[in-house]
């Protein structure tokens, strides 16, 4: 195995870690897919086990033998970057998740088409940006048994590294891709669309026509604005969480694990 001391933070192999933003990252150089940042052994096995391709590891010196140890097992000619704790922290301005990460190359999103056309129930994301809550969306979505998600072209990455990190990997595991207008291919896939929102004729969470549907895509959006009111009005249905105590919402990874629970198949 490949194993680079680094002596220099400035040197530019190591730009993915230290000098590229997320948005640098994902467009990638030309002729590329781009890269994507894996943080924590846990994160890099899942992603492992999904097929993703490593193309270098930043690893503390400790874990090359320990923590990290399968991972490089796992990729005998892949480059491992390694310094101390601190030396790492300086590079990345961040302390390492346990002290590893693993640049990756990006896969081609799928067609809308390719992910919901067997899909039962689809999770659409409009114009969600914060990373937690696409991690936290992401989780819930996985653990519930959401068969797909579909966010829209102005949403935050799910391959941003802390996206990745609070999935825990399941942005690996629940199939997904972006799309510029999902609501419209979804229902004219024949997908039954129900908006998260609060309008004068929202139904319940728990009203038996949600889980009557064979085919359904709930949509959510941002904590301060919601929905468009466009995307609302040409749902099929309006869907609100009852709740007590004057509170009217929750934030959107709450919402979205709530309802995953009660619409699981």
């Amino acid at each position: 195995m490949p194993i680079i001391e680094i002596n220099d933070i400035n040197d530019s192999t190591l730009d993915a870690y230290a000098r590229l933003t997320e948005s640098a990252l994902r467009a990638g150089k030309e002729g590329e897919m781009g890269i994507f940042i894996a943080e924590s052994p846990k994160v890099i096995r899942v992603a492992l086990d999904h097929g993703y391709k490593p193309l270098s590891i930043l690893c503390e010196r400790k874990h090359i033998t320990g923590d990290a140890s399968d991972i490089i097992g796992r990729c005998p000619d892949t480059p491992v970057y390694t310094a101390d704790r601190e030396a790492l922290a300086s590079l990345t301005g961040y302390t390492l998740t346990r002290g590893v990460l693993c640049a990756m190359e990006r896969k081609p999103l799928p067609s809308l088409h390719d992910i919901c056309g067997d899909a039962r129930l689809v999770a659409v994301i409009r114009s969600v940006t914060d990373t937690t809550n696409i991690g936290a969306i992401f989780r819930s979505a996985s653990a519930m048994g959401v068969d797909a998600v579909v966010l829209s072209s102005d949403a935050c990455d799910p391959l941003n590294r802390r996206a990745v990190r609070v999935s825990m990997g399941t942005v690996f595991t629940v199939p997904w891709t972006m799309c510029l207008n999902p609501e419209k291919e979804l229902r004219e896939m024949g997908i039954t669309t129900a908006a998260l929102a609060l309008s004068d004729d929202s139904i319940s969470l728990d009203d038996p026509r949600l889980k009557e549907c064979q085919r359904l895509a709930v949509i959510f959006g941002t904590e301060g604005d919601g929905l468009p009111k466009k995307i609302i009005s040409e749902s099929d249905y309006v869907v609100k969480i009852p709740m007590h105590h004057g509170v009217d919402s929750l934030n959107v990874a709450a919402a979205a694990a709530v309802t995953f629970w009660e619409l699981r198949r």
